[in-house]
């Protein structure tokens, strides 16, 4: 009895190792990722980054030459067209004088005053000479009418009048030259002077009565005096919007062409998108486009107006060329829905260039390639078969399925080298 308990024991032993091992070698389900075909709406875009930006921006700048007043706007600031007086634009002062400038500055008024002087006894003599010859014609055709003097004597006498008219015309107007000359070499002896922003009428459409100016909406305004005998050149907004940028602040002599101040209406507002050329031929002019992750509580709706029709080149950050092309969008929503969305702020743009509405979609992260055909691990009763596909429309994340699975049907994501056919498998 003793030997058999042994031999029982030991049988007992070896079944329990004969289990373990065969246990060991049987096949392990692989874990996996699955994921459910199912029906949907599948959106093909185009995902870049854009820019907003004003749609038509105005840069005022100087008319012309002189000395503008302080600008005291800020970007932000509202302006109303024709009615928000800018800045102003007042005469430059003369430049300085050295003392060997002014010496000759005052030599020349010094001779100026006596050529004016000198022309006042020309100018008596060339009266006194025409008044005698006119005193002369009138007592000749006196004796003329009784035929006192001859016809001859007559001509002569109104010959000498007419001379002696215009020998006196030419005397004034020799006057009025020298009075001109002097009037010149005064002003050159003016001297630039220091003056505070105080002297001249101050840039404030409150006070526009008061500058002696008055304007309508669209009309130019005239020009306004300084209180110092010269004139002011104001200058008014062009259109109602904010102001964006102050190009000049302080006070300064500027030049024609000279950017003062940049105006436009944050309201009207589009969005730049840079696409890559090969993805520009597919966008075409009203295109739904969705701009999200721009700040707001919900994706904005827009239309593709252009895609402009020239590409430049952009180094993307690997460092490679990449040929570009900006998308212009419209905005739809009102300027209500994105009252705080400015100039030049990011947007993420998703441009659809197809659409299909309840489609059959699978992941693409399921699909590999087979030969030239697509494929899928398709998990029936907890075995893996693979199954080959025909695939449509498809995006980074879902692909349009035309043949090969239904709905419901459960497929492994990101299939390891463990899946394979006829292996089962369990989620994971």
């Amino acid at each position: 009895m003793r030997n058999l308990g042994s031999k029982l024991f030991v049988l007992l032993v070896l079944a329990v190792i004969a289990a373990g091992l065969g246990y060991a070698f049987l096949p392990q389900p692989v874990d996996v990722d699955l994921d459910q075909v199912k029906r949907g709406t599948l959106l093909v875009t185009v995902d870049e980054d854009g820019k907003t930006r004003i749609r038509e921006k105005y840069v005022v700048s100087a008319p012309l030459t002189g000395r503008i007043l302080r600008i005291h706007m800020d970007p932000g600031d509202e302006v109303t067209a024709g009615k928000t007086l800018l800045t102003m634009i007042e005469p430059r002062d003369p430049e300085l004088l050295d003392a060997r400038a002014v010496t000759q500055a005052e030599a020349r008024v010094k001779a100026a005053e006596a050529s004016l002087r000198q022309m006042e006894p020309l100018l008596e003599d060339a009266r006194a000479a025409q008044a005698y010859a006119e005193a002369e014609m009138q007592r000749t055709r006196k004796a003329a009418t009784s035929n006192a003097v001859s016809r001859s004597e007559l001509e002569q006498a109104e010959l000498v009048y007419r001379q002696r008219s215009e020998a006196l015309r030419s005397a004034r107007i020799a006057e009025e030259i020298a009075r001109f000359e002097l009037q010149q070499a005064e002003a050159a002896l003016i001297r630039s002077r220091p003056r505070s922003e105080n002297d001249a009428a101050s840039p404030n459409p409150e006070n526009d009565s008061a500058d002696g100016g008055s304007k309508t909406d669209g009309a130019v305004p005239a020009e306004l005096p300084n209180g110092n005998g010269s004139w002011n050149f104001p200058i008014y907004a062009p259109i109602s919007g904010r102001v964006l940028r102050v190009f000049q602040e302080s006070a300064a002599v500027v030049t024609p062409g000279i950017p003062l101040v940049e105006l436009g209406d944050p309201r009207d507002l589009e969005v730049e998108v840079d696409v890559l050329s090969r993805d520009a031929v597919k966008i075409n002019p009203g295109d739904h486009v969705l701009l999200e992750h721009w700040g707001g509580d919900r994706p904005l709706d827009g239309r593709i107006r252009l895609v402009e029709p020239s590409a430049f080149t952009k180094i993307s950050t690997l460092g490679v060329e990449e040929q570009r092309v900006y998308a212009i969008v419209d905005l739809v929503d009102p300027p209500e829905d994105r009252s705080t969305l400015g100039d030049g702020f990011r947007v993420e743009a998703r441009i659809i260039i197809d659409e299909a509405a309840s489609t059959l979609m699978v992941p693409t992260s399921a699909l590999f390639r087979i030969g030239g055909n697509s494929a899928v691990f398709l998990v029936k009763d907890g075995a893996v078969h693979q199954q080959t596909v025909q695939i449509g429309r498809q995006n980074g994340l879902h692909a349009e399925v035309l043949d090969g699975l239904q709905e419901g049907d459960l497929v492994v994501v990101h299939p390891s080298d463990q899946v394979e056919e006829g292996v089962s498998a369990r989620q994971r």
